[in-house]
């Protein structure tokens, strides 16, 4: 923990920027704390879509629709915060839930 090089923690920070993550996937393979890294921030990309579009479904429903979009995007604030501070500080990522077992098992 926090013997990371500085360019080790840009890629692991590169991880969790949306469609970013491609950067560090293909440009660090032989790395593997980044690749780890890279693929909770894959996992974390597709857990976004899915919560972007569960948020256009809820858009429809006024109020409880609109308190469950709002929790949910806060839930994903919360997974980006915890995501780049281990990374800033050189740890090993936090497993998302439900996705980041499966994100563990892929050959990328």
């Amino acid at each position: 923990m926090g013997d990371k090089t500085s360019e080790q923690i840009i890629f692991g920070i590169l991880s969790y920027l949306g469609i970013l993550v491609l950067i560090p996937l293909l440009a660090k393979k032989d790395d593997p704390w980044v690749q780890e890294h890279a693929k909770q921030g894959l996992a974390f990309l597709i857990l976004w879509v899915i919560v972007w579009v569960i948020g256009i479904i809820l858009m429809f429903i006024p109020f409880l629709g609109w308190a469950i979009d709002a929790i949910l995007w806060l839930l994903m604030l919360v997974i980006f915060i915890i995501e780049v501070i281990r990374v800033a500080t050189g740890s090993e990522p936090w497993t998302i839930p439900v996705f980041g077992p499966m994100a563990k098992t892929w050959k990328i």
